[in-house]
Protein backbone atom coordinates (compact mmCIF):
# COMPACT_ATOMS: atom_id res chain seq x y z
CA UNK A 1 0.00 0.00 0.00
CA UNK A 2 1.13 3.75 -0.81
CA UNK A 3 2.48 5.55 2.19
CA UNK A 4 3.64 9.08 2.17
CA UNK A 5 5.90 10.68 5.14
CA UNK A 6 4.68 14.35 6.00
CA UNK A 7 5.29 16.95 8.26
CA UNK A 8 3.21 17.43 10.75
CA UNK A 9 1.76 21.42 10.60
CA UNK A 10 -0.80 21.57 13.63
CA UNK A 11 -4.66 24.09 12.57
CA UNK A 12 -5.61 26.14 15.43
CA UNK A 13 -9.53 24.82 14.86
CA UNK A 14 -11.96 22.28 16.75
CA UNK A 15 -14.02 20.32 14.62
CA UNK A 16 -15.98 18.05 16.85
CA UNK A 17 -13.76 14.80 15.52
CA UNK A 18 -10.31 13.80 13.96
CA UNK A 19 -9.82 15.22 10.67
CA UNK A 20 -6.59 16.40 8.81
CA UNK A 21 -6.15 17.59 5.66
CA UNK A 22 -3.61 17.25 2.85
CA UNK A 23 -2.51 19.12 -0.03
CA UNK A 24 -4.17 18.00 -3.17
CA UNK A 25 -1.07 16.60 -5.14
CA UNK A 26 0.14 14.78 -2.27
CA UNK A 27 -3.52 13.41 -2.08
CA UNK A 28 -3.38 12.62 -6.15
CA UNK A 29 -0.21 10.24 -4.95
CA UNK A 30 -1.93 8.44 -2.12
CA UNK A 31 -5.03 8.02 -4.66
CA UNK A 32 -7.04 9.51 -1.67
CA UNK A 33 -10.14 11.19 -2.07
CA UNK A 34 -11.48 13.81 0.08
CA UNK A 35 -14.05 12.97 2.65
CA UNK A 36 -12.50 9.33 3.37
CA UNK A 37 -10.38 7.81 5.63
CA UNK A 38 -6.52 7.89 6.60
CA UNK A 39 -4.22 5.78 8.56
CA UNK A 40 -2.02 7.76 10.62
CA UNK A 41 1.34 5.83 11.94
CA UNK A 42 3.97 8.06 14.41
CA UNK A 43 6.26 5.62 16.73
CA UNK A 44 3.32 6.09 19.69
CA UNK A 45 0.12 6.62 18.03
CA UNK A 46 -1.94 5.05 15.32
CA UNK A 47 -5.01 6.91 14.32
CA UNK A 48 -7.54 6.80 11.57
CA UNK A 49 -8.69 9.99 10.57
CA UNK A 50 -10.98 11.65 8.34
CA UNK A 51 -8.90 13.15 5.65
CA UNK A 52 -9.66 16.75 3.76
CA UNK A 53 -7.86 18.22 0.75
CA UNK A 54 -6.64 21.32 0.00
CA UNK A 55 -4.09 24.13 -2.05
CA UNK A 56 -4.19 26.45 0.55
CA UNK A 57 -3.98 25.41 4.05
CA UNK A 58 -1.11 23.47 3.95
CA UNK A 59 2.12 23.02 1.49
CA UNK A 60 2.75 19.39 0.00
CA UNK A 61 4.40 17.32 2.18
CA UNK A 62 2.61 19.06 5.05
CA UNK A 63 0.05 17.19 6.68
CA UNK A 64 -2.73 19.97 8.35
CA UNK A 65 -4.38 18.47 12.01
CA UNK A 66 -6.89 20.38 13.50
CA UNK A 67 -7.19 20.42 17.12
CA UNK A 68 -8.65 17.35 17.56
CA UNK A 69 -6.41 14.75 15.99
CA UNK A 70 -3.43 16.49 17.06
CA UNK A 71 -4.40 15.98 20.48
CA UNK A 72 -4.71 12.51 19.78
CA UNK A 73 -1.09 11.87 17.75
CA UNK A 74 0.57 13.97 20.65
CA UNK A 75 3.44 15.41 18.48
CA UNK A 76 5.19 18.61 17.98
CA UNK A 77 4.52 20.72 14.73
CA UNK A 78 7.05 19.38 12.01
CA UNK A 79 6.70 16.23 13.26
CA UNK A 80 7.34 13.02 10.98
CA UNK A 81 3.69 11.18 10.46
CA UNK A 82 3.45 8.33 8.05
CA UNK A 83 0.03 8.71 6.09
CA UNK A 84 -1.85 5.76 3.67
CA UNK A 85 -5.11 4.68 3.11
CA UNK A 86 -7.19 3.60 5.86
CA UNK A 87 -9.30 0.49 4.70
CA UNK A 88 -12.93 0.73 5.40
CA UNK A 89 -14.52 -0.51 8.50
CA UNK A 90 -16.63 -3.22 8.24
CA UNK A 91 -19.59 -1.91 10.27
CA UNK A 92 -20.05 0.68 6.64
CA UNK A 93 -21.65 -2.93 5.45
CA UNK A 94 -24.01 -3.71 8.07
CA UNK A 95 -25.12 -0.04 7.65
CA UNK A 96 -25.75 -0.84 4.04
CA UNK A 97 -27.66 -3.73 5.17
CA UNK A 98 -29.88 -1.73 7.29
CA UNK A 99 -30.40 0.92 4.61
CA UNK A 100 -31.74 -2.09 2.44
CA UNK A 101 -33.70 -3.16 4.80
CA UNK A 102 -32.02 -5.92 6.07
CA UNK A 103 -32.47 -7.18 9.93
CA UNK A 104 -29.07 -6.65 11.84
CA UNK A 105 -27.12 -8.58 14.58
CA UNK A 106 -25.95 -8.30 17.49
CA UNK A 107 -22.34 -8.57 15.77
CA UNK A 108 -23.73 -5.99 12.88
CA UNK A 109 -24.92 -3.40 15.46
CA UNK A 110 -22.09 -4.12 17.97
CA UNK A 111 -19.57 -3.00 15.39
CA UNK A 112 -21.28 0.02 14.02
CA UNK A 113 -21.53 1.38 17.89
CA UNK A 114 -17.99 0.81 18.51
CA UNK A 115 -17.22 2.40 15.33
CA UNK A 116 -18.94 5.40 16.12
CA UNK A 117 -17.49 5.74 19.65
CA UNK A 118 -14.08 5.24 17.99
CA UNK A 119 -14.52 7.55 15.25
CA UNK A 120 -14.02 5.49 13.19
CA UNK A 121 -17.30 6.68 10.22
CA UNK A 122 -17.55 9.62 8.54
CA UNK A 123 -20.52 11.59 9.62
CA UNK A 124 -21.82 10.87 6.20
CA UNK A 125 -21.79 7.04 7.38
CA UNK A 126 -23.48 7.33 10.49
CA UNK A 127 -26.03 10.17 8.99
CA UNK A 128 -26.90 6.89 6.47
CA UNK A 129 -27.01 4.84 9.95
CA UNK A 130 -29.92 7.26 11.13
CA UNK A 131 -31.49 7.64 8.68
CA UNK A 132 -31.44 4.29 7.38
CA UNK A 133 -33.48 3.39 10.83
CA UNK A 134 -35.91 6.42 10.49
CA UNK A 135 -36.87 4.87 7.16
CA UNK A 136 -36.82 1.06 7.72
CA UNK A 137 -37.14 1.13 11.32
CA UNK A 138 -35.74 -2.42 13.45
CA UNK A 139 -37.20 -4.81 15.24
CA UNK A 140 -37.23 -5.04 18.76
CA UNK A 141 -34.67 -7.78 19.01
CA UNK A 142 -32.53 -5.15 16.92
CA UNK A 143 -33.39 -2.36 19.46
CA UNK A 144 -32.24 -4.42 22.43
CA UNK A 145 -28.90 -5.06 20.89
CA UNK A 146 -28.79 -1.42 20.13
CA UNK A 147 -29.26 -0.66 23.79
CA UNK A 148 -27.08 -3.02 25.21
CA UNK A 149 -23.77 -2.01 22.82
CA UNK A 150 -24.82 1.43 23.95
CA UNK A 151 -24.39 0.86 27.64
CA UNK A 152 -21.36 -1.72 26.86
CA UNK A 153 -19.34 1.31 24.87
CA UNK A 154 -20.01 3.74 27.87
CA UNK A 155 -19.77 4.04 31.92
CA UNK A 156 -22.55 2.86 34.55
CA UNK A 157 -23.42 3.76 38.06
CA UNK A 158 -23.55 1.82 39.83
CA UNK A 159 -25.67 2.47 43.84
CA UNK A 160 -25.62 0.82 46.88
CA UNK A 161 -29.75 1.19 47.16
CA UNK A 162 -32.95 -0.34 45.98
CA UNK A 163 -35.04 0.55 43.79
CA UNK A 164 -33.61 3.28 41.55
CA UNK A 165 -36.42 4.99 39.56
CA UNK A 166 -36.14 6.82 36.88
CA UNK A 167 -38.81 8.77 34.54
CA UNK A 168 -38.30 9.91 31.01
CA UNK A 169 -40.77 11.70 28.70
CA UNK A 170 -40.37 10.64 24.94
CA UNK A 171 -40.67 15.07 24.45
CA UNK A 172 -42.33 16.52 21.52
CA UNK A 173 -44.45 19.08 23.84
CA UNK A 174 -43.79 23.17 24.54
CA UNK A 175 -43.34 23.68 28.09
CA UNK A 176 -42.77 19.72 29.35
CA UNK A 177 -41.14 20.94 32.52
CA UNK A 178 -42.61 18.10 34.72
CA UNK A 179 -39.49 16.44 35.60
CA UNK A 180 -38.22 19.65 38.27
CA UNK A 181 -41.64 19.26 40.41
CA UNK A 182 -41.84 15.07 40.21
CA UNK A 183 -37.97 14.24 41.07
CA UNK A 184 -38.12 16.34 44.26
CA UNK A 185 -41.76 14.91 44.98
CA UNK A 186 -39.94 11.16 44.67
CA UNK A 187 -37.11 12.01 46.39
CA UNK A 188 -38.84 13.79 49.28
CA UNK A 189 -40.99 10.71 50.22
CA UNK A 190 -37.25 8.98 50.66
CA UNK A 191 -36.81 6.82 47.07
CA UNK A 192 -33.54 7.28 45.00
CA UNK A 193 -34.33 8.95 41.58
CA UNK A 194 -30.89 10.09 39.84
CA UNK A 195 -32.63 11.94 36.97
CA UNK A 196 -30.06 12.04 33.63
CA UNK A 197 -32.06 14.15 30.97
CA UNK A 198 -30.88 15.50 27.47
CA UNK A 199 -30.91 18.55 25.88
CA UNK A 200 -33.22 19.76 23.63
CA UNK A 201 -33.45 18.39 20.31
CA UNK A 202 -36.44 19.39 18.69
CA UNK A 203 -38.42 21.48 21.44
CA UNK A 204 -37.13 24.85 22.64
CA UNK A 205 -36.15 23.30 26.11
CA UNK A 206 -34.55 20.39 27.22
CA UNK A 207 -35.04 18.95 31.26
CA UNK A 208 -30.87 20.09 31.52
CA UNK A 209 -31.56 23.02 29.65
CA UNK A 210 -33.90 24.02 32.25
CA UNK A 211 -32.29 22.65 35.37
CA UNK A 212 -28.78 23.93 34.01
CA UNK A 213 -31.12 27.66 35.41
CA UNK A 214 -31.09 27.09 38.24
CA UNK A 215 -27.58 24.90 38.86
CA UNK A 216 -24.70 22.98 37.60
CA UNK A 217 -25.87 19.85 35.12
CA UNK A 218 -22.94 19.12 33.97
CA UNK A 219 -21.33 16.59 36.74
CA UNK A 220 -19.31 13.49 36.86
CA UNK A 221 -20.70 10.06 37.43
CA UNK A 222 -18.83 10.21 40.95
CA UNK A 223 -20.86 13.20 41.51
CA UNK A 224 -24.37 12.05 40.38
CA UNK A 225 -23.56 8.37 42.82
CA UNK A 226 -22.96 10.97 45.73
CA UNK A 227 -26.12 13.42 45.54
CA UNK A 228 -28.23 10.39 44.96
CA UNK A 229 -26.63 8.90 48.05
CA UNK A 230 -27.08 11.97 50.27
CA UNK A 231 -30.35 14.08 48.57
CA UNK A 232 -31.99 11.33 46.26
CA UNK A 233 -32.61 13.13 43.33
CA UNK A 234 -30.83 14.39 40.65
CA UNK A 235 -31.10 16.42 37.91
CA UNK A 236 -28.50 15.98 35.45
CA UNK A 237 -27.15 15.78 31.85
CA UNK A 238 -26.70 13.16 30.67
CA UNK A 239 -24.56 14.10 27.84
CA UNK A 240 -21.87 15.33 30.69
CA UNK A 241 -20.78 11.79 31.55
CA UNK A 242 -20.38 9.08 29.58
CA UNK A 243 -23.20 6.98 29.98
CA UNK A 244 -24.00 5.39 26.41
CA UNK A 245 -21.44 7.65 24.64
CA UNK A 246 -22.81 6.70 20.95
CA UNK A 247 -26.36 7.73 21.63
CA UNK A 248 -25.29 11.49 22.16
CA UNK A 249 -23.23 11.27 19.07
CA UNK A 250 -26.15 10.42 17.17
CA UNK A 251 -28.47 12.80 18.72
CA UNK A 252 -26.56 15.50 17.29
CA UNK A 253 -27.29 13.99 13.80
CA UNK A 254 -31.17 14.17 14.73
CA UNK A 255 -30.70 17.30 16.28
CA UNK A 256 -29.20 18.66 12.76
CA UNK A 257 -32.14 16.80 10.97
CA UNK A 258 -34.74 17.21 13.53
CA UNK A 259 -35.76 13.65 13.06
CA UNK A 260 -36.39 10.85 16.21
CA UNK A 261 -36.26 7.55 15.07
CA UNK A 262 -38.24 5.12 17.10
CA UNK A 263 -35.61 2.46 17.30
CA UNK A 264 -33.57 5.27 18.05
CA UNK A 265 -35.81 6.35 20.49
CA UNK A 266 -36.42 3.70 22.48
CA UNK A 267 -32.62 2.18 22.64
CA UNK A 268 -31.57 6.10 23.98
CA UNK A 269 -33.86 6.07 26.91
CA UNK A 270 -33.48 2.66 27.98
CA UNK A 271 -29.30 2.94 27.38
CA UNK A 272 -29.31 5.82 29.65
CA UNK A 273 -31.62 3.94 32.59
CA UNK A 274 -29.99 0.67 32.10
CA UNK A 275 -26.49 2.52 32.42
CA UNK A 276 -27.49 4.43 35.63
CA UNK A 277 -28.59 1.12 37.41
CA UNK A 278 -32.22 2.14 37.43
CA UNK A 279 -35.49 -0.62 38.07
CA UNK A 280 -37.83 0.66 37.57
CA UNK A 281 -38.62 3.16 34.70
CA UNK A 282 -41.55 5.35 33.68
CA UNK A 283 -41.97 6.53 30.65
CA UNK A 284 -44.36 9.61 30.18
CA UNK A 285 -46.02 9.49 26.31
CA UNK A 286 -47.44 13.07 25.52
CA UNK A 287 -50.36 12.25 22.87
CA UNK A 288 -52.75 14.83 20.90
CA UNK A 289 -52.96 16.89 17.55
CA UNK A 290 -49.29 18.58 17.01
CA UNK A 291 -47.68 15.91 19.64
CA UNK A 292 -44.28 13.51 18.50
CA UNK A 293 -47.50 10.82 19.14
CA UNK A 294 -51.03 11.88 17.79
CA UNK A 295 -53.20 8.69 18.38
CA UNK A 296 -54.35 6.64 20.54
CA UNK A 297 -53.35 3.33 18.99
CA UNK A 298 -49.99 4.85 18.15
CA UNK A 299 -49.52 5.96 21.44
CA UNK A 300 -50.46 2.00 23.23
CA UNK A 301 -47.81 0.69 20.60
CA UNK A 302 -45.17 2.80 21.60
CA UNK A 303 -46.43 1.69 25.49
CA UNK A 304 -46.12 -1.54 24.43
CA UNK A 305 -42.64 -1.72 22.70
CA UNK A 306 -41.01 0.31 25.86
CA UNK A 307 -42.68 -2.28 27.97
CA UNK A 308 -41.50 -5.18 25.60
CA UNK A 309 -37.78 -3.61 25.65
CA UNK A 310 -37.51 -3.72 28.96
CA UNK A 311 -38.41 -7.09 29.33
CA UNK A 312 -35.97 -7.80 27.39
CA UNK A 313 -33.25 -6.18 29.55
CA UNK A 314 -34.65 -6.96 32.52
CA UNK A 315 -36.29 -3.73 33.68
CA UNK A 316 -39.81 -2.90 34.70
CA UNK A 317 -41.01 -0.64 32.39
CA UNK A 318 -44.41 1.40 33.32
CA UNK A 319 -45.91 3.98 30.96
CA UNK A 320 -48.27 6.84 31.41
CA UNK A 321 -50.36 8.42 27.89
CA UNK A 322 -50.78 12.23 28.87
CA UNK A 323 -52.41 14.87 26.95
CA UNK A 324 -49.85 16.64 24.26
CA UNK A 325 -52.64 18.12 22.52
CA UNK A 326 -51.22 21.83 23.43
CA UNK A 327 -47.83 23.24 26.01
CA UNK A 328 -47.94 22.12 29.64
CA UNK A 329 -48.08 24.91 31.37
CA UNK A 330 -47.84 28.93 30.20
CA UNK A 331 -43.77 28.99 30.04
CA UNK A 332 -41.67 27.59 26.71
CA UNK A 333 -37.78 27.79 27.15
CA UNK A 334 -35.16 27.39 29.40
CA UNK A 335 -35.52 30.58 31.85
CA UNK A 336 -39.23 30.91 31.92
CA UNK A 337 -40.00 27.46 32.27
CA UNK A 338 -37.55 27.05 35.77
CA UNK A 339 -39.35 30.31 36.49
CA UNK A 340 -42.81 28.70 36.23
CA UNK A 341 -41.39 25.05 37.92
CA UNK A 342 -40.48 27.03 40.56
CA UNK A 343 -43.64 28.80 41.06
CA UNK A 344 -45.82 25.43 41.26
CA UNK A 345 -43.50 23.75 44.22
CA UNK A 346 -44.03 26.97 45.26
CA UNK A 347 -47.83 26.71 45.46
CA UNK A 348 -48.32 28.47 42.86
CA UNK A 349 -48.06 26.60 39.30
CA UNK A 350 -50.50 26.29 36.50
CA UNK A 351 -53.45 23.15 36.86
CA UNK A 352 -51.80 21.52 33.74
CA UNK A 353 -48.46 21.35 35.31
CA UNK A 354 -49.62 20.53 39.01
CA UNK A 355 -51.44 17.36 37.39
CA UNK A 356 -48.88 15.52 34.94
CA UNK A 357 -46.32 16.26 37.58
CA UNK A 358 -48.12 14.84 40.47
CA UNK A 359 -49.86 12.01 38.08
CA UNK A 360 -46.38 10.95 37.21
CA UNK A 361 -44.87 11.31 40.49
CA UNK A 362 -47.58 9.13 41.59
CA UNK A 363 -46.89 6.34 39.58
CA UNK A 364 -43.28 6.21 40.49
CA UNK A 365 -44.29 6.28 44.26
CA UNK A 366 -46.19 3.10 44.13
CA UNK A 367 -43.49 1.37 41.77
CA UNK A 368 -41.16 2.88 44.41
CA UNK A 369 -43.40 0.57 47.57
CA UNK A 370 -43.35 4.52 48.99
CA UNK A 371 -47.62 3.87 48.61
CA UNK A 372 -50.18 1.15 48.17
CA UNK A 373 -51.54 0.85 44.38
CA UNK A 374 -54.09 3.66 43.78
CA UNK A 375 -52.92 6.10 46.46
CA UNK A 376 -49.79 7.72 44.17
CA UNK A 377 -51.39 10.46 43.37
CA UNK A 378 -52.75 11.71 46.14
CA UNK A 379 -49.35 11.00 48.04
CA UNK A 380 -47.68 12.91 45.70
CA UNK A 381 -50.44 16.11 45.75
CA UNK A 382 -49.78 16.19 49.68
CA UNK A 383 -46.29 16.09 49.16
CA UNK A 384 -46.43 19.37 46.47
CA UNK A 385 -48.79 20.59 48.43
CA UNK A 386 -46.75 20.48 52.06
CA UNK A 387 -43.75 22.48 50.68
CA UNK A 388 -41.60 19.29 51.26
CA UNK A 389 -41.16 18.87 47.71
CA UNK A 390 -39.80 22.49 47.57
CA UNK A 391 -37.53 21.87 50.53
CA UNK A 392 -36.28 18.68 48.65
CA UNK A 393 -35.60 20.68 45.18
CA UNK A 394 -33.82 23.43 47.36
CA UNK A 395 -31.64 20.20 48.41
CA UNK A 396 -31.05 19.26 44.93
CA UNK A 397 -30.78 22.60 43.67
CA UNK A 398 -27.83 23.19 46.74
CA UNK A 399 -25.92 19.69 45.93
CA UNK A 400 -26.15 20.58 41.89
CA UNK A 401 -23.89 23.68 43.17
CA UNK A 402 -26.48 26.26 42.31
CA UNK A 403 -28.15 28.65 45.30
CA UNK A 404 -31.35 27.39 46.89
CA UNK A 405 -32.55 30.22 48.09
CA UNK A 406 -33.21 32.03 44.53
CA UNK A 407 -36.19 33.68 44.39
CA UNK A 408 -38.18 33.49 41.27
CA UNK A 409 -38.46 36.78 40.64
CA UNK A 410 -34.43 36.61 40.06
CA UNK A 411 -34.60 34.26 37.45
CA UNK A 412 -33.43 36.56 34.39
CA UNK A 413 -35.65 36.48 30.85
CA UNK A 414 -35.17 38.08 28.53
CA UNK A 415 -34.99 42.10 28.05
CA UNK A 416 -36.59 41.87 24.49
CA UNK A 417 -40.19 41.68 24.54
CA UNK A 418 -42.83 41.52 22.38
CA UNK A 419 -46.55 41.13 23.39
CA UNK A 420 -48.45 39.60 20.51
CA UNK A 421 -52.35 40.37 19.79
CA UNK A 422 -55.30 38.83 18.78
CA UNK A 423 -55.99 39.21 15.41
CA UNK A 424 -59.89 38.66 15.73
CA UNK A 425 -62.28 38.02 18.67
CA UNK A 426 -63.26 34.06 19.21
CA UNK A 427 -62.40 31.14 21.21
CA UNK A 428 -59.18 29.08 21.18
CA UNK A 429 -59.64 25.89 19.38
CA UNK A 430 -55.65 25.39 18.95
CA UNK A 431 -52.15 25.82 19.60
CA UNK A 432 -49.75 24.72 17.11
CA UNK A 433 -47.16 22.61 19.26
CA UNK A 434 -44.05 22.61 16.50
CA UNK A 435 -45.00 26.44 15.84
CA UNK A 436 -44.66 27.30 19.16
CA UNK A 437 -40.95 25.47 19.75
CA UNK A 438 -40.26 26.81 16.05
CA UNK A 439 -40.69 30.31 17.22
CA UNK A 440 -39.04 30.04 20.59
CA UNK A 441 -36.17 28.59 18.91
CA UNK A 442 -36.16 31.39 16.55
CA UNK A 443 -36.13 33.43 19.17
CA UNK A 444 -32.91 31.68 20.58
CA UNK A 445 -33.91 29.03 23.06
CA UNK A 446 -32.77 26.54 24.21
CA UNK A 447 -28.80 28.54 23.50
CA UNK A 448 -30.37 31.42 24.83
CA UNK A 449 -31.13 30.79 28.58
CA UNK A 450 -33.92 33.86 28.41
CA UNK A 451 -35.86 33.27 25.23
CA UNK A 452 -39.14 31.62 24.77
CA UNK A 453 -42.35 32.27 25.09
CA UNK A 454 -44.95 33.09 27.73
CA UNK A 455 -48.43 31.87 26.85
CA UNK A 456 -51.55 33.92 28.12
CA UNK A 457 -54.30 32.23 26.41
CA UNK A 458 -54.80 28.42 25.85
CA UNK A 459 -57.21 26.33 24.09
CA UNK A 460 -61.13 26.82 25.02
CA UNK A 461 -60.61 30.23 26.00
CA UNK A 462 -62.78 32.96 24.87
CA UNK A 463 -60.69 36.18 23.26
CA UNK A 464 -61.12 39.57 22.05
CA UNK A 465 -59.31 41.16 18.99
CA UNK A 466 -56.48 42.97 20.34
CA UNK A 467 -56.43 41.07 23.38
CA UNK A 468 -52.85 39.37 24.42
CA UNK A 469 -52.27 36.04 23.15
CA UNK A 470 -48.51 35.51 23.85
CA UNK A 471 -45.31 37.29 25.08
CA UNK A 472 -42.16 36.16 23.14
CA UNK A 473 -38.75 37.14 25.16
CA UNK A 474 -35.45 37.34 23.75
CA UNK A 475 -31.65 38.07 24.21
CA UNK A 476 -31.33 39.88 21.35
CA UNK A 477 -32.87 42.39 19.13
CA UNK A 478 -32.68 40.19 15.83
CA UNK A 479 -33.60 37.32 17.31
CA UNK A 480 -36.54 38.83 18.94
CA UNK A 481 -37.26 39.91 14.93
CA UNK A 482 -36.44 36.62 13.82
CA UNK A 483 -38.89 35.13 15.81
CA UNK A 484 -41.45 37.69 15.07
CA UNK A 485 -40.89 36.69 11.17
CA UNK A 486 -41.72 33.08 11.90
CA UNK A 487 -45.26 33.42 13.96
CA UNK A 488 -46.20 35.96 10.98
CA UNK A 489 -45.27 33.34 8.49
CA UNK A 490 -46.83 30.27 10.91
CA UNK A 491 -49.32 31.90 12.73
CA UNK A 492 -48.97 29.41 16.14
CA UNK A 493 -52.95 30.03 17.31
CA UNK A 494 -56.04 29.27 15.62
CA UNK A 495 -58.91 31.23 16.57
CA UNK A 496 -62.59 30.73 15.97
CA UNK A 497 -65.87 32.05 16.29
CA UNK A 498 -69.17 29.90 16.57
CA UNK A 499 -69.98 30.33 13.39
CA UNK A 500 -67.81 28.17 11.44
CA UNK A 501 -69.55 28.74 8.35
CA UNK A 502 -72.98 30.84 6.45
CA UNK A 503 -73.94 27.99 3.47
CA UNK A 504 -76.59 30.07 1.57
CA UNK A 505 -79.44 28.40 -0.30
CA UNK A 506 -80.13 29.46 -4.07
CA UNK A 507 -83.31 31.54 -4.70
CA UNK A 508 -85.96 29.47 -6.48
CA UNK A 509 -86.85 30.69 -9.66
CA UNK A 510 -90.80 31.65 -10.29
CA UNK A 511 -91.92 30.12 -13.93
Amino acid sequence: MKTLTLKLKPLDMETGRSIVVLHEDDAALLGHVAGDRLKLVTPEVTLVAVGNTTRRLVQQGELGAFVEANKSLGLRAGSNVTVSLAVRPKSVEAIKKKMAGQELTADDIGSIIQDIVADNLTSTETTAFVVSQYIRGMTLDEVKFLTERMVDTGETLTLDVKPVLDVHSIGGVPGNKYALIAVPIVAAAGLTIPKTSSRAITSAAGTADVMEVLANVTLSLEEIRKIALKVGGVLAWGGAVKLAPADDIIIQIERLLRIDPKSQLLASVMAKKVAVGTDHVLIDIPTGLGAKVEKMEDAHSLAHDFIELGHKLNVQVEAAVTYGGQPVGYAIGPALEAKEAMETLLGNGPNSLIEKSTSLAGIMLELGGATSPGLGKQMATEILRSGKAYQKMKEIIAAQGGNPDVKVSDIPIGSKKEVVPAPISGYMTRIYNERINEIARAAGAPHDKGAGIKLIVKNGRKVEKDEPLLEIYAEHENRLEEALSVLKEKPPMKIEGMLLEKITHRPLELA
